[in-house]
């Protein structure tokens, strides 16, 4: 058995010279067991190469293929890795923001968080959707904005108790049965967290960028680049990061304290090579204004804190822009 196992590996060894002389053009080579060497490791490269090309053929199969939502535009997604950070605020106040900045622009919010729908309080609105000839549900609609919950759906106090597919079936009907009209921008209030909704949302419909909210705290700041690394993932445009509670100036002395940290989401778009889209303050006006359900951008337009959601806006229109060329 041993004198056919040296006989073998030598046959072995005189096909593999043969072979990488034949590789190798201009130049002559020496027979022996390192070209073999070289040649199995050139092989197993090619048969790697072979391998991960095979394999990204076989997701981009399984993958459900993207189709636009009938009728919008572009949509914005606002995420956040952790909450409690102000994301669905600063959704709400992104979307009157783009309308304030240019009125002629049609806007549409969608709230995508199943178990926490927000929209509904933040936006002031209450009822069950009506339904269209084509069996369609109807957005609500208050300071000119459409909008569309599970929040409409369900009893204000009723907890959402569901697994993973009825939230992925829900999801879909949040976006395929809802008419939405005409929109240029659709505006929607993911949830927080990189799971099963936003993989389901970036993989069903075209996204034209994410807008990232943060607070400068360093816990809240790991999370969001967790999000920001999940887009880059599904190769959704990360079209920068907001600063949420950024600084809290007292209404008494003007003094300015940053609670939460000062510029942590500021250098983490400088880390992350992505485009720093503005601060928002920590402010008791803010926080009345959307527990009453009138947004500050609508119920103070002339405040700075109106101002700075507004200079956002502005921010990710340009970034818009700037990704589309």
């Amino acid at each position: 058995m041993a004198q056919f196992t040296h006989s073998k590996l030598s046959h072995l060894l005189r096909i593999s010279v043969n072979k990488c002389s034949v590789l190798r053009t201009g130049t002559e080579i020496k027979h022996g067991p390192a070209c073999c060497v070289q040649f199995i490791r050139c092989q197993r490269s090619m048969d790697s190469k072979a391998l991960q090309e095979r394999q990204k053929q076989q997701m981009a199969r399984s993958l459900p293929k993207q189709k636009p939502i009938t009728g919008v535009k572009q949509v914005i997604v606002v995420a956040s890795g952790k909450g409690g950070v102000g994301k669905s605020t600063t959704a709400v106040n992104l979307a009157l923001g783009l309308m304030a900045n240019d009125p002629s622009k049609s806007i549409g919010l969608l709230d995508a968080d199943i178990y926490g729908p927000s929209i509904p309080k933040l936006m002031n609105l209450k009822g069950n959707p009506e339904l269209t000839d084509n069996n369609l549900m109807m957005p609500l609609t208050n300071y000119g904005i459409p909008c569309m919950s599970m929040g409409f759906l369900v009893e204000d106090v009723a907890p959402i108790v569901w697994r993973g597919l009825m939230v992925m079936s829900a999801i879909e009907k949040l976006l395929r049965q809802v008419d939405w009209g005409s929109l240029d921008y659709l505006v929607v209030d993911m949830p927080p967290g990189t799971g099963d909704v936003q993989l389901s949302i970036t993989q069903n419909i075209p996204v034209a960028g994410a807008v990232i909210v943060s607070t400068p705290q360093d816990i809240a700041l790991l999370d969001a680049r967790r999000g920001a690394e999940m887009f880059k993932k599904v190769h959704v445009p990360v079209l920068g990061l907001v600063q949420n509670m950024s600084v809290f100036q007292c209404p008494n002395c003007s003094h300015q304290t940053h609670i939460f940290g000062s510029d942590g989401a500021r250098q983490l778009a400088d880390t992350l090579g992505v485009t720093f889209l503005g601060d928002v303050p920590l402010h008791l006006n803010i926080r009345e204004t959307s527990d009453r359900g009138q947004p500050v951008v609508v119920s103070s337009p002339d405040s700075p804190e109106a101002a700075a959601y507004k200079k956002v806006a502005s921010a990710v229109v340009r970034r818009l822009d700037e990704v589309d060329t």
